[in-house]
């Protein structure tokens, strides 16, 4: 992990070397000459292939080539991946941009901003135990679901879309809120609940293992939704936006990737990461995210979207106050990276 003096000094090297017109990307040259590269942790709240772009642009090597050397570290939640950046432990975060929200809301002076949104829609699917042909959302009334954590934005699209369904999620169903992220298949697996609501390669995995099926998309009936954002710290954005504009770069340039390619072509990228998943698996995941429409086609985080993640916490009743788009989002870097 970078030392605080390194990333001053690391930043004001690269705007030094800029304004020589020397620079390519965010790196510099060592004693020798060779390019070098500013070292970037990333946090991301779990590793999914619902986050295929940002899999491509490192397979493929674009944060290289934008002069990042990149640390992919997974936090396992939002509330962990949160942590990371506000300890420094972590640059970046990777994570529902909810937890800025609540993190702004709750009066931390150097708060963490939104620069670009990687999903607009949510990558969870209802699993039944049971094969349903002609499911319908009130068949879970009086049902129990093994849900996600409480105030998380897989918990809160699942409600907001049982709201749209005229279901009172804290009396027409049971929800089971108490199993950790990513144990919830396995409780499923182990008999627990009717209905489960899980991330690939989980809903998948269980459909292979005869222990479920695959039901409905929570991203095809929420609609579009600002799911998951790239966000680092106010200082942070102020204090190295060529590294930030590097590394949004490099992103866009994964989301251009899986805009003009198959899934079966985006499957081979990734497969990499994803070593305990076949790519027979790997494919189909990404066909179920490619069919509805989960990647954005640049990575602006829009007002209006920001309102319907407010409009979603209000539902859940979380936030007592609205916050400012302009506060907690820069859309600056993204704009430029998409042009």
């Amino acid at each position: 992990m970078r030392k605080d003096a390194f990333k001053k000094a690391g930043a004001l090297f690269c705007v030094a070397l800029l304004l020589a017109v020397t620079l390519t990307g965010c790196g510099g040259k060592d004693d020798k000459g060779t390019a070098s590269k500013t070292e970037v942790t990333l946090n991301e709240v779990a590793h999914s292939i619902f986050y295929a772009p940002m899999y491509v642009a490192i397979e493929e090597g674009y944060f290289e080539e934008a002069g990042i050397d990149l640390t992919l570290v997974t936090g396992f939640g939002a509330d962990k991946t949160m942590t990371a950046v506000l300890t420094g432990e972590a640059d970046i975060g990777f994570m529902g941009s909810e937890s800025t929200i609540y993190t702004y809301a709750g009066g931390t002076e150097d708060y963490v901003v939104n620069f670009a949104q990687l999903t607009q829609r949510a990558g969870n699917f209802l699993v039944s135990r049971v094969p349903i042909d002609n499911f319908t959302w009130d068949m879970l009334i009086g049902k129990d679901v093994l849900g996600g954590r409480a105030g998380g934005m897989p918990e809160m699209v699942f409600e907001y879309i049982l709201v749209k369904n005229d279901i009172d999620p804290m009396n027409d169903l049971s929800i089971d809120q108490s199993i950790d992220f990513g144990s919830t298949a396995a409780a499923f697996s182990g008999g627990q609940g009717e209905f489960t609501v899980e991330f690939e390669p989980h809903a998948t995995l269980l459909e292979q293992k005869g222990d479920g099926y695959v039901v409905a998309s929570l991203g095809e009936d929420s609609g579009y939704v600002p799911y998951t954002s790239f966000s680092a710290k106010k200082s942070y954005l102020e204090k190295h936006p060529d590294v930030i504009q590097a590394f949004t770069d490099a992103l866009q340039k994964g989301m251009d990737y899986v805009q003009t390619h198959t899934p079966e072509e985006i499957a081979e990228v990734i497969a990499p990461q994803f070593e305990e998943t076949d790519i027979e698996t790997i494919t189909t995941i990404i066909q179920r995210y490619y069919e509805q429409d989960t990647w954005k086609e640049n990575l602006i985080f829009e007002k209006d979207a920001f309102d319907l993640l407010q409009n979603i916490l209000d539902d859940a009743k979380v936030l007592e106050k609205r916050v400012p788009y302009e506060e907690l989002v820069n859309t600056e870097f993204a704009t430029k990276a998409a042009k």
